[in-house]
């Protein structure tokens, strides 16, 4: 009887492992996303030989740079993580959305609060950015605020299907909890429609073309990037985006190396009030991918900026550089360039109309 107790008891361990490595299977792919219609995809004039391509030619790496990159993940003994707890502010969300405030909630989630209208971008309130919630890099700090701590939005945009910009619980949860559109490019609306977003909420765009919202225009501008949620295989479009109200405009780089085309982007769509940088994440060996905090000084500039705020960087882990080195090059750069800039803790809402002076607080942890 013992041993018939005790094959019992083995057989629905096992069954109950295998029940749960099924769920988490079914998670992940899930979490993973759709598949884009290809007929919409080839009506882009950016959707070539069946992928999506940058405006500018991918720029050459050094050789030997992939080993030194190997050689600093294995052996580097740069800062990556803080000493301390990153400092965060979790005031209630402002009353009126009226002139242009902004609030980084950490890594790229921005609210952009313009002329009366708010717009979410690229929210991801999860522990990892990652397919899975058990492996991944991991939050340096929590979410400043609840979701349902958001006030009420205009719009949620997103720039590209990365996993820290595009986040399957983050998504569900707004999705319940407000009533609004989902601003993307093309081909993200795949992942959005295998997570039962309704159709009518999911708004595509390509390069130029446009959202309106009241009197607010959302434009998917261009980036320098690439797409991917299991492999690297630009199936879906990237994008910067232009926010443009009736009075102020914000200008939202979205992950991108530099490239000329910014410059055509504040020609057609500047002067900016403010810009939100891309700055943190990078390598000599992805320069097509993300941009170094000086390439950030330069893209404010070339889009015509008013005060810079940077984003993407001191939250998740995602490259070999310190993780304050982002910000003490941005700040250097833009002492050099006479550029104005705030570095908002995450969850500190800027007025940008009278911006906080820098009081480099990273460097304190």
């Amino acid at each position: 009887m013992r041993t018939r107790n005790l094959v019992t008891a083995a057989v629905a361990a096992t069954g109950a492992v295998g029940l749960g490595v099924a769920v988490a299977a079914r998670g992940l792919v899930e979490a993973i996303g759709g598949h884009p219609d290809p007929e919409q995809l080839r009506r882009s004039p950016q959707f070539r030989d069946g992928r999506f391509r940058n405006e500018a030619p991918r720029r050459v790496v050094e050789q030997g740079t992939y080993r030194k990159i190997l050689h600093d993940m294995l052996f580097g003994n740069e800062p990556r993580h803080p000493g301390g707890p990153v400092p965060v502010v979790s005031a209630p969300a402002a009353t009126s959305a009226d002139g242009l405030h902004l609030t980084w909630y950490g890594h790229a989630s921005t609210l952009v609060e313009i002329d009366g209208a708010r717009v979410l971008l690229d929210p991801v309130w999860s522990d990892r950015c990652s397919p899975s919630p058990l492996i991944g890099p991991k939050r340096m700090h929590a979410p400043p605020i609840a979701l349902e701590d958001l006030p009420r939005l205009d719009a949620v945009v997103i720039s590209h299907d990365h996993y820290d910009h595009l986040d399957l619980p983050t998504i569900r949860a707004l999705v319940e909890q407000q009533d609004v559109p989902f601003v993307v490019p093309l081909g993200v609306g795949s992942h959005l429609r295998r997570w039962r977003v309704p159709e009518e909420r999911i708004v595509e765009l390509d390069w130029h073309a446009e959202f309106t919202a009241g009197e607010l225009r959302l434009v998917a501008t261009p980036a320098q990037h690439f797409s991917g949620r299991w492999l690297a295989n630009d199936g879906t479009l990237w994008a910067s985006w232009s926010i443009i109200g009736p009075r102020h405009r914000v200008f939202y780089t979205g992950d991108t190396g530099y490239f000329p085309g910014f410059a055509k982007i504040g020609e057609q769509y500047g002067p900016f009030d403010a810009t939100l940088v891309q700055i943190g994440a990078y390598a000599p060996s992805w320069p097509d991918i993300h941009m170094t905090p000086e390439e950030g000084v330069a893209t404010h500039l070339d889009v015509r900026g008013g005060l810079l705020v940077p984003v993407h960087w001191a939250t998740f882990n995602l490259a070999m550089h310190a993780w304050t080195d982002p910000a003490d090059r941005l700040w250097r750069e833009a002492k050099a360039k006479d550029v104005d800039l705030a570095v908002p803790r995450p969850g500190e809402r800027v007025d940008v109309s009278a911006p906080p002076a820098v009081d480099g607080w990273w460097q304190t942890l």
